[in-house]
């Protein structure tokens, strides 16, 4: 209850953000503070909540990678960045995020582009939970697609921030958001890069929340020099938070990172020594 009202007031929380503060506002201090130029990627950057993080992100001199099905309209969200931002480095990678063997070769083109990856940025797609036929030639439920294909984009073997957000209504994306967070948290703990969540639920995204304040949290998560070394977190509203205790078991995320590996590797056709123990896993 008090975190409701703390949320419903706008009151801000130890980082000095809170519900109402808008991405500009919590990162307009930090281009300062950042390294030589930082690289994200955006995916989800064509609209919403994940467009306006492209863009504030390019503002603060982030370069900006957004892998995106529609080309058309990630060049009308470069544009619209660009005419705000000249000087902002935006690059267009065509990725289906529903095709694994698409983010494949997403991530083979960005390695190919020889930049560091600093930042990766996953919004999901609010779309149906209906079972279709995926052009990998697998069934999937879309909020569970995610999970692989985001998971796929993060193993690129490079030290980075992995910042994943949710604005899905259906039950089923409760199910999707504990797995992302479980393999989140396990990949914190390998050691490769730092890893939050950021969980902006429906109506409050929709009906509480401008465009800007919904993506306040990655974006300071994103940059802010406080984020320095933490590790495998949750944020919401800029402030830390707590998960759920079966988001916080260690051995499910354990389980459900290595049962990731196995269905990624037999859809790509690869090889792996983990695979023979989850063969017969139901996707």
């Amino acid at each position: 209850m008090k975190e409701t009202l703390r949320y419903l007031a706008g009151i801000a929380g130890p980082s000095g953000y809170g519900s109402n503060s808008t991405a500009e506002e919590v990162t307009e201090d930090f281009s300062s503070f950042l390294p030589s130029q930082l690289t994200a990627i955006v995916t989800g950057a064509t609209s919403g909540i994940g467009a306006e993080t492209a863009r504030v992100l390019a503002k603060r001199g982030v370069r900006i990678v957004i892998p995106a099905r529609d080309l058309r309209r990630a060049g009308e969200v470069k544009e619209a960045i660009q005419k705000e931002s000249p000087e902002a480095e935006i690059i267009l990678l065509e990725t289906d995020l529903s095709c694994l063997t698409s983010v494949k070769r997403f991530c083979a083109d960005f390695l190919s582009l020889g930049l560091p990856l600093n930042i990766l940025m996953t919004f999901f797609v609010n779309r149906n939970a209906v079972r279709e036929n995926g052009r990998n030639g697998s069934q999937y439920r879309h909020p569970r697609k995610n999970n692989k294909c985001y998971f796929c984009d993060s193993r690129l073997g490079q030290e980075f921030i992995i910042l994943q957000s949710n604005a899905q209504s259906k039950e089923l994306q409760w199910h999707s958001s504990i797995c992302s967070i479980k393999v989140g948290k396990h990949i914190a703990c390998e050691g490769n890069g730092k890893t939050v969540k950021d969980s902006l639920f429906f109506i409050a995204s929709k009906l509480l929340k401008s465009t800007s304040q919904g993506a306040s949290t990655t974006c300071h998560v994103a940059l802010s020099p406080q984020m320095e070394g933490v590790t495998g977190r949750y944020f919401a509203d800029c402030n830390e938070s707590n998960c759920s205790n079966l988001a916080n078991d260690e051995s499910e995320a354990q389980n459900l990172f290595k049962r990731t590996c196995a269905l990624i590797y037999k859809r790509l056709g690869q090889p792996s020594t983990d695979v023979s123990s989850f063969v017969n896993i139901e996707t």
